[in-house]
């Protein structure tokens, strides 16, 4: 039991009652948190997400990622998080790669998308890449967001994860970031590639869409996603664009899964005869229009999806992604709260694709590794209060608590510091959905 927590709880009601008696019998109405002798109101420090970890599929820092965080901020200048930049970026270029050699904007450019990520000579830019394949020489495109090898599926075969941690002002401290890399199953290499199902030709133009979100419960990764393609799809045209001619980008809303924003968005891109579509970042949009794209013979590539139930899903040889699957991601985080020294751990997780697939496969390995989960709590995507969750999470007593789910998450630890079982309290976890400066700000915002 937790004595100690409870005795603090009590003692700041005990504070709370001393502070308002005074200051019903003060005349000074300042109101700015200054106590009289200088000492300004802490409570804000309290409420802090100090502490909170987490994961988030990233490349390890280099010169290179710098760089290309820098023209990220040259394309939108109030970005405050870069998660997913790079692979919106990978996505653009190996799309563009494909269709120069496969020599068609069409459909036919999708069979090549996997072998432009594996095998071959290595190169790292565009222009390299370019130049061999106009040679007719057998390359691998190794991106900003680090290896691409893909296997039959369309999944990548290796993850690179940051380990991100919340500071006192409430966003990602980057001194306290360290790395993670994990293969997948080596099997997965043998997996033959997906032959595509649906002809359709090319007018000579290759057309990009994105299907990334400006609003909903994810929008915080729409504006590094949108730069990421924005500055590919820039670099490409400054390189002779796709034979001869400029490629072209429109962009588009995903919203999120309350909402019929993704299908409106998809319906206009057809419209249009975009060639691909970039997105969805979230699992649960992507599997609501997946079909609506490939059935048309659209390419899909996703910068963001990690849910596993789209790595064999009958997508016809059309659908890819440069995120790795969850499966990954939960062996990682379920790693790092064993080696903080946790052995027993309460998930609360979105009700959707993503929630429930990653919450399934943490407690797989935190299981495995000899972990204990009190209990998973799985909460609904238009749910405004998390009073009853975090009610049934605090009644488990856990050493730790593992949030899987988006912009709704500073809520919940909003709630978690109410009940005594703050970051402040516990060891609290997130994951790619959360774990993003975004999140301080709406927690700020909440508090």
């Amino acid at each position: 039991m937790r004595d100690k927590s409870v005795l603090m709880r009590l003692f700041a009601v005990l504070f709370a009652l001393v502070l308002a008696a005074a200051a019903c019998g003060s005349d000074d109405s300042s109101g700015d948190g200054d106590d009289g002798d200088g000492d300004t109101d802490t409570e804000q420090d309290a409420a802090s997400l100090a502490g909170w970890r987490g994961t988030t599929p990233s490349p390890e820092t280099t010169p290179q990622v710098e760089e290309f965080q820098d023209r990220m901020l040259e394309a939108d200048p109030d970005l405050v998080d870069f998660n997913y930049g790079p692979e919106s970026y990978d996505a653009a270029i190996v799309i563009a790669l494909a269709a120069q050699v496969a020599g068609d904007d069409g459909s036919a450019h999708a069979a090549e998308i996997v072998e432009v990520t594996r095998g071959g000579e290595k190169c790292t830019t565009y222009a390299d890449c370019l130049a061999l394949a106009q040679a007719g020489t057998d390359f691998d495109y190794d991106g900003i967001s680090g290896p691409l090898d893909m296997d039959g599926n369309g999944d990548p075969m290796q993850g690179s994860y940051a380990v991100l941690e919340f500071g006192g002002d409430n966003r990602i401290d980057d001194e306290l970031t360290t790395f993670k890399v994990i293969d997948a199953d080596p099997a997965a290499a043998d997996i033959p590639i997906q032959e595509v199902e649906v002809d359709r030709a090319g007018d000579g133009v290759l057309k990009l869409g994105t299907l990334l979100p400006e609003t909903g419960n994810l929008a915080f990764l729409g504006p590094p996603e949108v730069a990421g393609v924005e500055v590919a799809v820039a670099e490409i045209n400054e390189n002779g664009g796709f034979n001869g001619q400029d490629v072209e980008l429109s962009l588009a809303d995903s919203g999120d899964t309350t909402t019929d924003i993704a299908s409106q968005s998809v319906d206009r891109l057809k419209s249009e005869s975009v060639d691909a579509i970039i997105g969805a970042a979230s699992s649960g949009v992507t599997l609501t229009v997946i079909d609506a794209v490939v059935n048309e013979g659209i390419t899909m590539f996703s910068p963001a999806n990690t849910s596993k139930d789209l790595t064999t899903y009958d997508d016809k040889g059309l659908y890819y992604r440069n995120a790795p699957s969850d499966i990954l991601q939960g062996a990682v985080l379920a790693d790092v709260v064993a080696e903080d020294g946790n052995s027993t751990v309460a998930i609360i997780n979105l009700d959707d694709s993503y929630g429930n697939g990653l919450a399934e496969d943490f407690n797989s390995s935190f299981t495995d590794a000899g972990g204990e989960v009190t209990t998973t709590v799985a909460y609904a995507p238009d749910v405004q209060t998390f009073e009853a969750e975090v009610n049934e999470i605090v009644a488990t007593d856990p050493d730790a608590i593992a949030i899987f789910g988006f912009e709704e998450s500073a809520r919940i630890v909003s709630e978690l510091i109410k009940q005594g079982y703050g970051p402040a309290d516990v060891a609290i976890y997130g994951s790619d959905g959360n774990m993003g400066n975004a999140t301080g700000e709406s927690f700020d915002a909440d508090n």
